[in-house]
């Protein structure tokens, strides 16, 4: 069995209510001063514990303005707040957009690093501030993960940043945080949780370390997303979803993912399609283009799901990208890629530029040429 490294925070916390927890943590640290990235809507929900913390003399910025997409020069101006501030500690409240900012505002906080510097896999050499994540979608597991991506304007390409730096001290998983996500959100972050188990558990690095979290990641997004988007009160499928998202993230560190990411990543750097719903329209479309590469790993995944057996691997794999297929328009993702403004005459453009993304596309279980990425993109018109 190879061998393989686990990353993850010091401190997970998991269970509805559990922002409560964070207040009592934060006291006995002794910070003073702390930068919370959050974002309009998720104000109100964090309203009681700012009031806890201002009455234990935590003086507090807040800034809430992130773009759903955030780029290098978004994430430098927060930078420059935080730093104005004179911070002593972070939280980041919010999606993937917020946490991943979160962390590298903490991480590159003493200036010693420029951001463009550290994009690929362990650039940074330091830790930085103490800061902790606190998820509001079931989506991108960036709470638990040592991953942070930003667009990067230069070239129009989202890029990714990988440090064991980036790991967030403590993560709190209140599934309460997410009952507010309206439904096409929940969906489209629903679907990226997916992305992510499926990815780790089919790609060239997967691991039974990791696998045991892929697969129950799967088996509770694929059997709650549809529950949690027709009713977002409904907190039994929260929970699930939050849970299977943050087993998404715990997979990210160790395996990462593959050819969805990959091809996603101009979609979001081009078009500024969020991260979610470029990973939701690309999955099934990947997963028929691999299922031959791993029969028994697709079979495998289709089971989790709940999708019907069928007499061997090959049609049991079948079963699961039918089933892919089903939840993503059950759930409202759009099947083509002219519903989301792309033109087809674009693809050969967002090919090239996917072939760029080499850090996943080398985890795929299936080589993909040029010419695949261009017969996938096609697949979706």
């Amino acid at each position: 069995m190879k061998t393989i490294a686990l990353q993850q925070p010091q401190k997970i916390v998991f269970g509805s209510g559990c922002i409560n927890n964070f207040v009592e943590d934060f006291q006995k640290l002794g910070f003073k001063r702390l930068f919370i990235l959050t974002a309009p809507p998720i104000r109100p929900l964090i309203a009681d514990m700012q009031q806890q913390l201002e009455q234990m003399g935590v003086a507090m910025e807040v800034f809430d303005q992130i773009v759903a997409e955030p780029t290098v020069t978004d994430f430098k101006n927060i930078l420059t707040k935080a730093q104005t501030f004179q911070a002593d500690s972070v939280i980041g409240v919010g999606g993937g957009s917020v946490l991943d900012i979160t962390k590298l505002v903490a991480t590159l906080f003493y200036g010693k690093q420029q951001v463009e510097d550290c994009f690929g896999i362990g650039f940074i050499k330091e830790k930085g501030l103490w800061f902790a994540c606190m998820p509001t979608t079931a989506g991108t597991g960036s709470e638990v993960s040592p991953n942070a991506i930003l667009l990067d304007e230069r070239d129009k390409l989202k890029k990714g940043i990988v440090s064991p730096f980036l790991m967030a001290d403590v993560a709190y998983a209140d599934p309460k945080l997410t009952l507010t996500v309206p439904a096409k959100v929940t969906a489209d972050t629903g679907m990226d949780a997916l992305t992510h188990c499926i990815e780790a558990y089919t790609n060239k690095f997967a691991h039974p370390m990791v696998d045991m979290y892929a697969l129950k990641g799967i088996e509770l997004l694929a059997k709650n997303l549809l529950r949690a988007v027709k009713d977002g009160s409904d907190l039994e499928a929260r929970e699930a979803c939050a849970l299977g998202s943050l087993y998404g993230g715990l997979c990210l560190g160790p395996v990462n993912t593959a050819a969805v990411h990959a091809l996603s990543y101009p979609l979001g750097g081009e078009y500024h399609i969020p991260h979610g719903l470029s990973n939701a329209i690309l999955l099934p479309s990947v997963m028929k283009f691999n299922r031959p590469a791993n029969l028994k790993k697709y079979a495998e995944v289709a089971v989790a799901m709940g999708a019907p057996v069928g007499k061997n691997d090959d049609e049991t794999a079948q079963n699961g990208v039918d089933f892919i297929y089903q939840l993503s328009e059950a759930v409202g993702i759009p099947s083509k890629l002219t519903d989301i403004g792309i033109p087809q005459e674009a693809v050969p453009h967002l090919a090239k530029a996917a072939m760029e993304v080499q850090r996943l596309l080398k985890n795929n279980p299936r080589e993909v040429t040029e010419q695949d990425a261009i017969n996938i993109y096609n697949s979706l018109y």
